[in-house]
Formats: C-alpha cells, sequence, structure tokens
C-alpha cells in the first residue's frame, strides 16, 4: 500500500501494485476455469472482434495490447479452439469468432470480476476516474513508443 507521501505522485510503483491488484483477481477467477490469462485476454479481443477476425490479426492485436510473443498468442488461441470457446470460420480464410459458449464464459468472468472490483472502482469520483484514464492511457501510449525503438 503506498505512503501519503508517495500518492501525492504517480510513479511506476503505483501503477505497478494496481496492476498486480488486478491481476490476483483475475488470476483468483481463472482458477477455476481452464484459462490462463492469455487465454483470457486473447477471447477477449475475439469476442470483442465482432463476428469473426483474422487470424492474424487477432494475434497483432493482442501482441500490441498485452505485449505477449506472437507464438504465445497462436498457443492461446489453439487453446481455446480445443475448448470450444473460439472457431475458425467455416467458409472464410484464416477467420476466428467467440462461439456462444466463449461469448457466454467470457460474460460470466466478466460479471464475476466487476463484482469483486466494482467497490474499488466505485470509490473513485467520475472526475478522478476520467483523469486516471486520461493519465494511464498516455503512460502507455509512450511506454508503447520506448519499446517500438528497442
Amino acid at each position: 500500500m503506498p505512503t501519503p507521501a508517495q500518492l501525492a505522485v504517480l510513479n511506476p510503483a503505483i501503477v505497478g501494485q494496481a496492476e498486480k491488484a488486478h491481476g490476483a483477481v483475475l488470476k483468483r477467477l481463472l482458477a477455476d476455469t481452464t484459462l490462463d490469462e492469455q487465454q483470457w485476454i486473447t477471447l477477449q479481443f475475439a469476442t470483442g472482434a465482432g463476428d469473426a477476425v483474422g487470424r492474424g490479426d487477432l494475434v497483432t492485436r493482442v501482441c500490441g495490447a498485452a505485449q505477449y510473443d506472437h507464438a504465445a498468442v497462436e498457443a492461446a488461441i489453439a487453446a481455446l479452439i480445443s475448448a470450444s470457446l473460439i472457431e475458425e470460420s467455416p467458409g472464410a480464410d484464416d477467420q476466428v469468432a467467440a462461439t456462444a459458449e466463449g461469448r457466454m464464459f467470457l460474460a460470466t468472468l466478466r460479471s464475476k470480476v466487476t463484482e469483486l472490483t466494482g467497490p474499488a472502482y466505485g470509490a473513485i469520483t467520475p472526475e478522478d476516474s476520467a483523469t486516471a484514464a486520461r493519465v494511464l492511457t498516455t503512460i502507455t501510449a509512450k511506454l508503447n513508443e520506448e519499446l517500438a525503438k528497442l
């Protein structure tokens, strides 16, 4: 928990602690499933893409958002297909889509995440939430720019 002095300045430790707390919630919820974090994130992107998405596009989106390597995302897609949570679209070259079971699974797990994280987010004013969103989005974009240079 940050000290009052640390709260005066946003820093990597504060951001990291928040990320770790979110990760712990997700890990606990995923422990009751067969999914890991990479599969969970990949399923979210597959579901958010609409009816179908090119497999390569899905890999690129997940890698860009979560900083996973391509092989890990391809393995996550294969596991999700094996679990019948996403499927290769019939008649469409290299397209995948979330199944009805995948969408239902995702909705159920998102509900549980919201139940556990809701009180924390509810403790923040809408103004502070909007400011935090802008700040974290800016930090993420700048860090991604730096990573691209490496």
